[in-house]
């Protein structure tokens, strides 16, 4: 994306929030609205955004209640939805598009978009999300209210991460913002 076609991006985004609609993404407050306000060049608009009421970063919600986040794929497995392509991985992604597979890797974001989706949709309408842990047992994550915007989430009170060694501060997602 040249930046202009990044700027159009932050202000579609922002024009359809304003217009009230949810703007969904999985770790979008920790990645994707980062690299958006650098490429675009808007960064305002898209803090914005991303911290904004409208947001609902499905990965923060769960990290922020917590503790630790879960991945997109780990997460559709848990909720028995279609994941990632078999093979393809968000690391893989550059090199692909710079070996000019371009199309394998627009393939690979759509599926994240409609995994993405699916997992909010199912997951709201059971009221839990589940996933798949490292020990390969099922995970949950009660949601008697839905999912929360990154406000709401981060109004949650911090979690017990005591046993963790090392657990990552909410400051890795939002420190670009703030």
């Amino acid at each position: 994306m040249s930046r202009t076609e990044a700027a159009e991006l932050a202000r579609y985004l922002s024009a359809m929030a304003a217009e009230g609609y949810t703007i969904l993404t999985w770790n979008g407050l920790g990645f994707d609205l980062d690299i958006l306000a650098e490429e675009s060049g808007l960064f305002e608009e898209c803090k914005r955004l991303a911290f904004g009421p409208r947001h609902v970063d499905l990965m923060f919600h769960v990290f922020c209640k917590l503790g630790y986040p879960i991945g997109l794929d780990k997460a559709a497995q848990g909720m028995r939805l279609p994941g990632k392509p078999q093979g393809m991985n968000g690391a893989l992604a550059p090199r692909l598009w710079a070996r000019g597979e371009r199309q394998k890797v627009l393939d690979y974001v759509a599926q994240d978009v409609r995994t993405t989706l699916a997992i909010a949709r199912a997951a709201e309408r059971q009221r839990e999300l589940r996933w798949i842990t490292r020990r390969g047992r099922v995970g949950r994550m009660p949601l008697p209210r839905g999912w929360l915007s990154v406000p709401e989430a981060l109004a949650l009170p911090e979690p017990d991460t005591s046993w963790m060694s090392r657990p990552w501060p909410r400051s890795k997602f939002t420190a670009w913002g703030r």
